[in-house]
């Protein structure tokens, strides 16, 4: 349960970008790993990086190691995605055990800060430079005598590119290729993206129709990152010239969209779908997400999020890192209820996904004001739950009228869990009248109940109702705090 939060503007991410050195082209049938350092937020007495591993091979590695040296007065003090050991001023990072595959064509990125100014220098990536090609016959004796720029430079994946084609079906393979694209679609029209890493603010705001929805489809190793905001932005969230609020993708006022198959990762937030009705997620993979995974928010009704796959979400903020998300709290109606002052996300449905792990907070928190969605054939993996600002179950239903149905839930430790689904009602009439029909729950022996209702006196004359064919195993208390109805 996400009690509210208030809408703030995006921080101002101050940060530099470096490329190592050049890559060199891979022989045939090998792997060959390169590693680029960037700086993501920088402050007084140290900053924030990230090395971006990336596979310019034409075959798959099993598994990567970066060293460098820092400077004598800079030390890391904290990492994540990946295992460090430092002596002295040498640090070495090893792949995490969920991210040492790195495919052909594919990046995967680690994370660390860094007190005092000193940048890494020395760098090897499984013993080789990090830009490519042989071991140097020495390594450099001393450090560089200056920082690198602050200006970030532009990825060689990201080279200025002309206008997109405007026929029916356009390819693209750089982030500046997809961003003209974006922002030149029109209905009917299909954009493919090329296997590879996709840095940048993408952003659709073109209407589709029934007739003609606009499509953005892509293996799941076209992989779409925007690990830092960047300019100042309004307090409630829209699109703003100058301004980057940092999410993997951004449906704004873009009804009848499609995106199917690609990769987010690394982002603020997931994929953000506002104002945008009839919009379709399907395929997807999204993951390591500082706040919430996928969102539907200012009244996008209609949507369908459909065999997807969301996991770790909430690395920035574990209260805020919901999986999926459906409305919006009724403290933040002011800025995205626009219909009748009330976020009417109603009747998206939440088809055969697979939510977890690391998910830390609930795997779909179903806010009030909303009404008759689907929530049916998904799989819950609980492990991860954070128990910040109360989410501590897989499923938190505030909204009205919803059918929970087919799912499989599994909790076990690390986490924190009270029960498999949960009912709330903050406002007059929600978080009544849900039907949960066919959902089998193993609680791990941690969670009291597979469905607790809060009240049942909020919700007089509109009863949520928990049928017989549910099942639990490993509950502390049973299938539910209610009286079971048959059926």
């Amino acid at each position: 349960m996400r009690i509210s939060r208030t809408v703030l503007p995006a921080l101002t991410a101050a940060g530099a970008a470096v490329l190592l050195l050049a890559p060199l082209t891979a022989a045939a049938a090998a792997a060959s790993l390169t590693a680029t350092f960037a700086q993501t937020s920088v402050w007084g007495s140290g900053y924030g990086a990230e090395f971006a591993v990336t596979n310019r091979g034409d075959a798959a590695a099993s598994g990567w190691v970066v060293e460098f040296d820092l400077p004598a007065g800079s030390a890391v003090s904290s990492s994540w995605d990946s295992t460090r050991t430092s002596t002295g001023q040498h640090h070495r990072f090893a792949n995490a055990s969920w991210n040492g595959a790195v495919a052909a064509g594919a990046t995967v990125r680690f994370g660390f800060n860094v007190s005092g100014t000193g940048v890494p220098v020395n760098c090897t990536v499984n013993g080789l430079p990090c830009a490519g090609g042989p071991a140097p016959s020495s390594p450099p004796s001393t450090p560089p005598s200056s920082s690198p720029s602050s200006s970030p430079s532009s990825p060689p994946s990201s080279p200025p590119s002309s206008p997109p084609p405007s026929g029916s079906i356009v390819d693209v393979s750089t982030a500046a290729q997809l961003e003209a694209a974006l922002a030149a679609a029109r209905p009917g029209q299909t954009i493919r993206l090329a296997p590879g890493v996709y840095d940048g603010s993408f952003i659709g705001t073109t209407p589709g129709t029934a007739a003609a929805p606009i499509t953005v489809t892509g293996p799941r190793t076209a992989v779409l990152t925007n690990p830092a905001s960047a300019g100042s932005g309004p307090s409630c969230p829209v699109p703003t010239p100058g301004w980057d609020p940092g999410y993997g993708f951004w449906l704004a006022g873009a009804p009848y969209w499609r995106l199917s198959g690609f990769t987010v990762a690394n982002a603020k937030k997931g994929v953000v779908v506002d104002d945008s009705p009839h919009v379709t997620l399907d395929g997807l993979y999204v993951h390591h997400i500082g706040d919430e995974g996928v969102h539907f928010r200012r009244s996008s009704s209609d949507g369908v999020l459909r065999g997807s796959t969301i996991e770790y979400t909430g690395t920035a903020q574990p209260a805020y890192g919901e999986g999926v998300y459906l409305g919006s709290a009724n403290s933040n109606w002011a800025c995205h209820g626009n219909t009748g002052g009330v976020d009417r996300s109603d009747r998206v449905q939440v088809l055969d996904n697979h939510i977890g792990p690391y998910v830390a907070a609930e795997h779909i928190d179903v806010k009030e004001g909303t009404l008759d969605g689907v929530i049916r054939g998904n799989t819950f993996d609980g492990r991860g739950i954070a128990g910040q600002n109360s989410a501590d179950s897989w499923v938190d239903v505030k909204g009205t009228g919803y059918l929970i149905q087919g799912n499989t839930g599994t909790f076990a430790p690390p986490g924190t869990f009270a029960n498999g689904y949960e009912t709330h009602n903050p406002v007059a009439g929600s978080g009544c009248g849900n039907v949960w029909r066919d959902n089998r729950s193993d609680l791990g022996g941690a969670g009291r109940y597979a469905v607790n209702v809060t009240s049942t006196s909020k919700c007089a004359g509109n009863l949520n109702v928990v049928y017989s064919s549910n099942s639990v195993t490993n509950a502390t208390g049973g299938l539910t705090n209610i009286s079971v109805t048959s059926g």
